[in-house]
């Protein structure tokens, strides 16, 4: 009986040392996905970092190029406004002189 107990007990010590092993490859494992899950995230976070930058610098060109356009298109308009008395009067000028003709 007491062989028993001690082959039990020898099975039992090498089960919990097995066990203990099995244990430790399945936590350096997960350490392993866990460094790189953290890899990935940091990536990721860069890749949205640049994206949000580049995109910033897009807004901001768009925003010049839209103000310097408004300015163009608001300097058209005033001459335009400048000179419309002037072009109505040499339509109307040509508009009397072609009547003129036509009598």
């Amino acid at each position: 009986m007491e062989i028993v107990g001690i082959v039990l007990g020898v099975i039992s010590i090498g089960l919990f040392f097995w066990l203990k092993r099995e244990q430790q490859m399945s936590f350096d494992l997960h350490d392993g996905d866990i460094e790189a899950a953290k890899h990935a995230y940091n990536a990721l976070m860069e890749d949205l970092n640049n994206y949000q930058i580049e995109t910033d610098r897009k807004i901001a060109e768009l925003e010049k190029q839209l103000e310097i356009k408004t300015k163009q298109l608001e300097r058209k308009q005033t001459k335009l406004i400048k000179d419309l008395p002037k072009d109505i009067r040499n339509v109307i000028g040509h508009i009397e002189f072609s009547q003129n003709n036509l009598r």
